[in-house]
């Protein structure tokens, strides 16, 4: 029982030391990318004030939510901590796979969405994390056209390509997803990798039936030596008596007697005696007579 009470005891300790880390890295900076741009917003999004501006999208690659409060935005080099991002407002969570779209309007007293610096004639643009000094995420910006943007292929992947549509809060891709097969033709064009997964899974399940097999031989064996155990008898002190001979010849004649006696021996002879009196109730007219009272 010390035992089992202390493998539980290592297994919480090693949970509560692990749950930090997970916070710790729920919260990390490093999963946000810089996901789209667009420069010179003519027909385009609008912010909540009604007004076109230029708008920059970042995306959470992470599968947990992530708070950017205190990370940086710039589209100076010299200048990394340009526009720091507000603490302590939720709008800041990004949700697991989401977007937040800021506005580059030079106009920061309409919110926290909304960039003390503009993207006209601006050449770079990044993202830096929480200390000022770690870079995130940059990129070069190219001469885009009115209402196009510029973005990722794919969200937070590569290459960074001119999107044949702006996509402000929603996938970059809006043509057909690949099927899962097509993708891991793309990564596996031979074959040799579905190969060798289908080698592992088929040794792997033999060797799994093999060990648990042989322990189910070695379980039952060992339970039935246990029933046969059981059921042995327990010798006594008078199994190991000697029977003198008057005890045999007193078992010997009651045997004896008692196969003879089983049964007695009757006659077959049936013998039918005349009854001297005539008279019998059976066979009296009286009792057949209808009797009528006056």
């Amino acid at each position: 029982m010390d035992k089992i009470q202390l493998f539980f005891k290592t297994i919480a300790a090693c949970l509560l030391l692990l749950l930090p880390q997970y916070k710790a890295v729920a919260q990390s900076g490093m999963d946000i990318r810089i996901n789209e741009i667009l420069v010179e917003n003519d027909s385009n999004y609008m912010d909540d004030f009604g007004q076109r501006n230029a708008w920059i999208e970042l995306f959470n690659t992470a599968y947990n939510k992530v708070n950017i409060g205190g990370m940086y935005l710039t589209n100076d080099h010299s200048n990394p901590t340009k526009y720091p991002i507000p603490k302590g407002d939720p709008i800041t969570v990004i949700p697991a796979r989401n977007y937040l779209v800021f506005f580059a309007d030079n106009h920061p007293t309409r919110g926290i969405l909304h960039l003390n610096f503009d993207l006209r004639g601006s050449k770079y643009l990044a993202l830096y994390d929480v200390n000022g000094s770690t870079l995130i995420d940059e990129i070069a910006i190219p001469e885009i056209g009115k209402d196009t943007s510029y973005g990722r292929q794919t969200d937070g992947g590569l290459p960074w390509v001119i999107l044949e549509k702006t996509t402000p809060k929603s996938n970059n891709y809006t043509g057909d997803p690949p099927n899962p097969g097509q993708e891991f033709i793309t990564y596996d064009p031979f074959g040799f990798g579905m190969a060798m997964i289908a080698m592992s899974v088929v040794f792997l399940s033999l060797m799994l039936l093999y060990l648990l097999f042989k322990n189910t031989r070695r379980l039952y064996a060992l339970d039935l030596k246990h029933v046969f155990a059981r059921k042995q008898p327990i010798a006594s002190e008078e199994d190991n008596l000697d029977l003198t001979g008057e005890v045999n010849a007193a078992i010997a004649l009651s045997l004896h007697l008692y196969r003879n006696e089983l049964h007695d021996n009757e006659a077959t002879v049936l013998t039918i005696k005349k009854v001297a009196r005539t008279y019998s109730p059976w066979s009296s007219k009286i009792y057949g007579l209808r009797q009528y009272h006056k």
